[in-house]
């Protein structure tokens, strides 16, 4: 094999490998922009907390009874569970109130599996940062579920794209037609590269 050989190889290894890597950033491009475009109208026309996405529900922390876990701002993704899988312990949002639609996020400090011969399961709860434990006992209907994990801030991001879900898709439409002409732009100048390689090089007479 000679070193011409060796080079064809190369290159064609080198151009093998950008196209792989474009088709990449292309897929991830896509998904990235859906992503940003689906969560936009999901935000913006989804505004109850009251739906459930693959067994989980989201809620925003509107005080900071759970310092230092969790913190206003934060949000909250609760998986449904019932009563018997939640434990001493677990984070847990819950209702407490019939008459109010505000939820509250604190944690199991007491489980009562059959409180006063009821056959109800009810549950103590208390915010890590209060001083005290809460009140009132929730029974398990009124409990949404166990708190999962949360994600610091993301409230006001979700607050903001429920109020202008628009301009963040417009965002996102921008960013998709920005990376669309750096390729093109990459693109048509490997092109012209490839072009003045294959020149062949001039001869000089003896």
């Amino acid at each position: 094999m000679n070193k011409l050989d060796k080079k064809e190889i190369s290159t064609k290894d080198v151009s093998a490998a950008v196209r792989f890597f474009d088709t990449l950033t292309t897929v991830f491009v896509y998904l990235l922009s859906a992503c940003i475009l689906i969560g936009a109208v999901l935000f913006a026309f989804n505004t109850s907390p009251s739906k459930s996405i693959f067994g989980y529900r989201y809620y925003t922390v509107l005080t900071d009874s759970m310092l230092p876990k969790y913190k206003t701002g934060d949000v909250v993704f609760v998986h449904i569970v019932s009563g018997d899988k939640i434990g001493v312990g677990d984070v847990i949002t819950f209702n407490p109130s019939r008459d109010s639609d505000a939820y509250l996020t604190h944690r199991v400090t007491e489980k009562f599996d059959n409180y006063e011969g009821t056959g109800v399961t009810c549950f103590r709860t208390k915010g890590d940062a209060n001083n005290v434990e809460d009140s009132f006992l929730i029974d398990e209907e009124r409990v949404i579920g166990k708190v999962d994990f949360g994600i610091p801030n993301l409230g006001y991001i979700i607050r903001f794209v429920q109020l202008r879900w628009y301009f963040v898709a417009a965002i996102a439409v921008m960013i998709f037609a920005f990376i669309k002409l750096l390729r093109i732009y990459f693109s048509s100048d490997n092109d012209d590269n490839a072009v003045s390689d294959g020149k062949e090089p001039d001869v000089q007479p003896d």
